[in-house]
């Protein structure tokens, strides 16, 4: 039972700690170790924190903010500190998104 509680409490603080580790890296570039912590997290969110009612809606989600992530910063106007954040944002909600998507996928070739 203990673990029922745990876990979305888990999940919820992966992600907060997530987002405020990427953009802590995206304002300063040289910590090492950093993208390694951030993938981390951000699989740890994808396992503990997106239930499988809600996988298609999150999944939505990461590809309308993956989209303009990437366009962010491939249109290349962005301030080189935005551009950092972003980076790191990016990289941590892709790990999550996949994640999500594999589960998603094995329970689709399971049914």
């Amino acid at each position: 039972m203990a673990t029922t509680v745990l876990t979305p409490a888990v999940g919820r603080w992966a992600f907060i700690v997530g987002l405020l580790i990427a953009v802590l890296v995206g304002l300063a570039t040289d910590i090492p170790g950093a993208a390694a912590i951030i993938f981390i997290l951000g699989l740890l969110v994808g396992l503990l924190n997106v239930p499988e009612k809600e996988s298609m809606p999150f999944l939505v989600a990461v590809i309308a903010l993956l989209t303009l992530g990437v366009a962010g910063l491939e249109i290349g106007v962005l301030t080189p500190l935005v551009s950092n954040i972003l980076t790191q944002f990016v990289a941590f909600v892709s790990a999550a998104a996949l994640v999500v998507a594999v589960k998603q996928t094995l329970t689709y070739a399971r049914d």
